[in-house]
């Protein structure tokens, strides 16, 4: 197929390498314009402008798809599909009627569950035992096109959604490149979604960092796991800010908040507690607790708040 590929971060990069490496013939790459990053505010590229420019694939970067020229763009590429994967910009209605085998969408959950921004985030935080990757037909809402294929993966204990995000983008690769195989083949029924049974995320933010010690064990572990490796779950203990990045369940009790041990680092919860394995003070390197608390001791009864 003669493909036009749509994305943007790392998420996308596993699809765009593997059909540059693939049979198919990539037309061009459109991604989002290069942007400041940084401290320094540094123009840096995106993720997939970087592939792309190592497979030499011409590379677009519009600042809005719903110009003249943009479709003007497009349909002189005259793709036979466009695949998008996390690129960030709405598609419209011409631009979607070009390909003649429609535009085909990775997503990172099994849809109608997790429309939205933030999909695998969404899982981990909720404690999900199950999450994985729809292709889809494009329309016009959004997350809401007719499903072409779905490959479901378990999510582990402890696997955080930076893990998983890794993960389902080498799901989602493999997925679309069967997907575009049943479409060439005429092998795939596509199925509507059941709005009824949708849910919906919203974009991650910093409002949703600071830990409540009241809540369950497990509810604080999908927190610390959700949101890693951005923006990370935040607590305060003797007046210090921390960042924690990697807990453990445990079921010893005692009240929420409350240092219930130090070898291991152990903070009860609502119910039962967990162990904090990596915390950071603001400002300082992440490490490991032990190694924390050889510089900054914590005593049994001090408290997380």
């Amino acid at each position: 197929m003669n493909i036009v590929f749509m994305g943007t971060p790392d998420f996308a990069v596993p699809t765009l390498e593997k059909l540059a490496q693939s049979e198919h013939n990539i037309l061009a790459v459109f991604t989002q314009p290069d942007k400041p990053v940084g401290r320094k505010q540094v123009l840096t590229p995106p993720d997939v402008k970087v592939c792309a420019e190592k497979y030499t694939i011409p590379v677009y970067q519009p600042t809005t798809l719903k110009s003249e020229n943009s479709y003007k763009e497009l349909k002189e590429l005259n793709p036979d599909v466009i695949v998008v994967v996390a690129y960030g910009k709405i598609l419209p209605k011409e631009i979607l009627d070009i390909p003649r085998y429609g535009c085909v969408n990775v997503h990172g959950s099994l849809l109608p569950k997790y429309r939205g921004a933030s999909p695998i985030q969404s899982a981990v935080l909720n404690g999900d035992k199950v999450s994985g990757i729809t292709t889809m037909y494009m329309g016009v809402g959004l997350d809401t096109g007719d499903i072409l294929l779905q490959s479901e993966t378990e999510i582990g204990e402890n696997e955080t959604s930076a893990e998983l995000f890794d993960r389902l983008a080498v799901i989602g690769a493999d997925l679309l490149l069967e997907t575009l195989t049943a479409l060439e083949n005429g092998t795939v029924e596509p199925i509507k979604q059941d709005d009824s049974l949708a849910t919906h995320t919203a974009k991650i933010t910093k409002d949703l960092c600071p830990i409540d010690w009241t809540k369950p064990n497990t509810e604080v572990h999908n927190k610390v796991r959700g949101l890693q490796t951005w923006p990370v779950a935040t607590s305060t203990v003797n007046g210090k800010d921390i960042k924690i990045h990697s807990t453990l369940l445990c079921n010893e009790s005692g009240d929420a908040g409350e240092i219930i041990s130090t070898e291991p680092l152990t903070v009860a919860c609502g119910s039962g507690s967990v162990v904090i394995k990596e915390l950071q003070l603001n400002g300082k390197k992440r490490m490991d607790s032990k190694s924390f608390l050889l510089g900054h001791p914590l005593n049994i009864g001090d408290k997380f708040i």
